[in-house]
């Protein structure tokens, strides 16, 4: 379970995800029942999940720990780092939450308390290097509790010791903490992302999954899906773009051609 949520957590929010993760248990048991999933079995549960190549790199993951460890998650860093779509954070969170391992987790809230903790931060989106925090959490973290100290760090983060508007009067840090109360506030500018309509691309990604989803395993031919995304008065340089787009899909394993016709890939 702990592979599967915290593979969902990477980019969705957790109260999504709490309530998505039960039905995708249901359908999805065991790592065995995940591995024999088809690519079109996986998408069709990660409808409200985000990136639906997250999926299908879940299933990969499934995959190889039926083939390489029989049949078991993995229990340490290095070891599940070598599974598809599993980096540093995500390897350190399933050792640590599912075997409490003793080990360095690093979200974006336990990397903002440890900077902020670890000197005096001038505004609220500063953070430390991650050497130096690694340094920082591999002497506090308590060698007999390491699970327990990450969701007590990462709780912290998430309603107290929060990005924009830290409530240092509240927080049981603060006396030790010499960015409390100092810091001054600032939004993080994000990386503009491919648009299109005025929308970012990754939402026409999930729209043409889920035209796919609801037209079954027949699928649609490519102007019939073209038509249902854009509308009747979509341009021919608007359609071309979204025919580039399925040429992205497929290469990512998300969609197939049967002759004229594109499914969700098997």
């Amino acid at each position: 379970m702990v592979l599967v949520s915290e593979t969902m957590l990477q980019q969705t929010q957790a109260s999504r995800v709490a309530e998505l993760l039960p039905p995708f248990l249901e359908m999805f048991p065991s790592i065995h029942t995940l591995a024999s999933a088809s690519n079109a079995d996986v998408v069709l549960r990660w409808k409200g999940l985000g990136y639906n190549s997250r999926a299908l790199r879940l299933r990969d993951a499934a995959r190889a720990i039926v083939e390489h460890h029989g049949g078991v998650v993995p229990s340490t860093p290095h070891v599940l780092r070598s599974l598809p779509g599993v980096g540093p954070y995500t390897s350190a969170a399933i050792a640590c939450f599912a075997y409490d391992v003793w080990t360095v987790v690093l979200d974006v809230n336990v990397r903002r308390v440890y900077s902020r903790w670890l000197r005096a931060q001038a505004t609220t989106t500063d953070v430390a290097p991650e050497p130096e925090l690694i340094a920082l959490a591999e002497r506090i973290i308590p060698r007999d509790a390491p699970s327990a100290w990450h969701h007590a760090v990462m709780d912290l983060g998430a309603t107290i010791c929060t990005a924009r508007r830290p409530k240092c009067s509240a927080c049981p840090l603060s006396e030790l903490c010499p960015s409390s109360g100092t810091m001054h506030e600032t939004v993080r500018l994000r990386r503009p992302e491919p648009i299109f309509r005025g929308e970012p691309r990754r939402l026409w990604r999930g729209r043409v999954v889920d035209v796919l989803r609801q037209a079954g395993a027949s699928g649609m031919t490519l102007s019939a899906l073209s038509t249902t995304v854009l509308g009747s008065d979509a341009t021919d340089d608007e359609h071309q773009w979204l025919q580039d787009l399925y040429g992205v899909l497929e290469r990512d394993g998300l969609v197939s051609r049967k002759g004229r016709r594109i499914t969700l890939a098997h």
